[in-house]
């Protein structure tokens, strides 16, 4: 093996990169010596000795400006890249050691509100080095397209890239208030909805029909209603204010049945049909800690039944 190639495994490498790129950057080996720590005449030497390695001069130097020649620029390139890998790869295992970082968390206004924001508390406190900066909405976000790390979503998820972890699932229950069904009339059969203001959602994929099962056989109603809303918690609260009946997630009344300010509707009709909620994110062996003990953390607590 010739002599030059013996050396390179006693020669600290990345840091004759660092040196060489500090000394083009900073335009002089006196100002990269000042901030590495190193003499001028230190940065000359290991600019020398990567020079002699190679075989080649890869900077012109003058009494005032380093001048890189073609093998200097295509070295220089090299050298910024596999300095950047090597911060890549040393936060990648800095992260899974301790999460940290920003965690951009989407979630759906109501269930956001009632299941996901109570968790927080005590996940600030498991990780104190994780920023979490939660966005309420009934938007969709683009976890692709880098709007999040991490989505929860409801429903059937289209084909994507994307992982997608099951933390949960939601029924959906008909509830009206009592003081309502004391003005109209409590509903003995769904064709009986016909007659009654029946609230919906306004979703682009919401449909003006409720399932219903009866004698054993499952099909849908069309209802009509004065009022649509893009989240549960708000068709429960005009619910709650009389207005209507309305069909909501489970989690979006269960307080409100305990508390009697709601009231089931049609029960015996109800089909069982369940929605799944996943959480959403971009897996792989590069996937930040903070996003998989978030994932982890969140759909521990739902299995368990815990809001806080």
């Amino acid at each position: 093996m010739d002599a030059k190639m013996q050396s390179i495994g006693s020669t600290d490498r990345a840091r004759e990169l660092e040196v060489f790129v500090a000394a083009i950057q900073s335009g002089s080996f006196s100002a990269a010596g000042r901030k590495l720590g190193l003499s001028p005449s230190a940065v000359s030497r290991t600019i020398y000795r990567i020079e002699a390695r190679l075989g080649v001069r890869l900077i012109l130097r003058t009494t005032r400006v380093l001048t890189l020649t073609a093998e200097g620029q295509t070295y220089l390139g090299a050298a910024r890249r596999i300095l950047a890998d090597l911060d890549d790869t040393e936060r990648q295992i800095a992260d899974q050691g301790a999460p940290r970082g920003r965690l951009r968390v989407s979630a759906a206004l109501s269930h956001g509100r009632l299941c996901i924001v109570p968790l927080l508390g005590r996940f600030a406190q498991l990780y104190p080095h994780i920023l979490v900066d939660i966005s309420l909405t009934d938007a969709i976000a683009d976890v692709a397209g880098g709007q999040a790390d991490v989505a929860i979503r409801f429903g059937i998820l289209p084909d994507s890239p994307l992982t997608a972890r099951r933390i949960g699932e939601t029924g959906r229950t008909i509830v009206a208030s009592p003081d309502y069904l004391a003005r109209h009339g409590t509903p003995q059969v769904p064709e009986d909805l016909h007659d009654h203001n029946c609230l919906n959602f306004n979703f682009r994929r919401a449909e003006p029909v409720w399932p219903f099962r009866k004698d054993g056989r499952d099909y849908a109603l069309t209802v009509n209603g004065s009022i649509e809303a893009n989240n549960g918690e708000t068709l429960a609260q005009l619910a709650i204010a009389g207005v209507g009946i309305t069909r909501v997630g489970n989690f979006s009344v269960a307080e409100d049945l305990a508390a009697g300010r709601l009231v089931p509707v049609l029960d015996a009709f109800n089909p069982g049909d369940v929605e799944q909620i996943h959480a959403v994110f971009v897996g792989g062996a590069n996937m930040p800690a903070r996003v998989r003990v978030f994932v982890d953390y969140v759909a521990s607590r739902l299995a368990e039944g815990r809001l806080r």
